[in-house]
């Protein structure tokens, strides 16, 4: 029976997850150079280790409201379409492994534009299983490339 591990965390109220081997890394949140003239669910961008890269707040992408403040955030650092991006998340809550008959798939459950893959099963608990993938669209995903090359020559 195969298992999957994800990456489990809150936005508002909701929990969703990712698969684990799509997490660079966890990191806590402080807040980001915000850019003129980009989309407001761009949160700014950060200094990594070296690494500049874009915050996005997931909470506006997906026009959810946020329960907690700015410096109790976090960020998952992953990475799509060839770009890392951190996304900013109320909280990371756990790693845990669905069972493959705990994952539902998501078509004719849930509208979602694409990005939601499946439902997992916990107990009582139902998680929203994000397709990471399809969560920016290949415009969005050049956007972020160009607003980061503009950030490295500015600095």
């Amino acid at each position: 029976m195969a298992t999957q591990q994800m990456v489990i965390f809150r936005v508002g109220v909701e929990e969703y997850a990712i698969p684990i081997e799509l997490v660079k890394e966890i990191i806590l949140y402080r807040g980001a150079t915000r850019l003129p003239g980009t989309a407001e669910y761009i949160d700014g961008m950060i200094n990594l280790r070296g690494k500049v890269m874009m915050v996005i707040d997931l909470a506006k992408k997906l026009a959810l409201r946020s329960e907690q403040q700015a410096e109790q955030h976090q960020a998952l650092i992953v990475e799509t379409g060839g770009q890392e991006v951190g996304l900013l998340v109320d909280v990371v809550t756990e790693v845990m492994q669905l069972e493959e008959e705990d994952i539902e798939p998501a078509a004719g459950i849930v509208p979602s534009g694409g990005y939601i893959r499946a439902i997992g099963k916990s107990g009582q608990r139902l998680l929203i299983i994000m397709d990471l993938p399809k969560l920016f669209t290949d415009f969005e995903i050049a956007e972020f490339k160009k607003d980061r090359a503009n950030q490295s020559v500015a600095g």
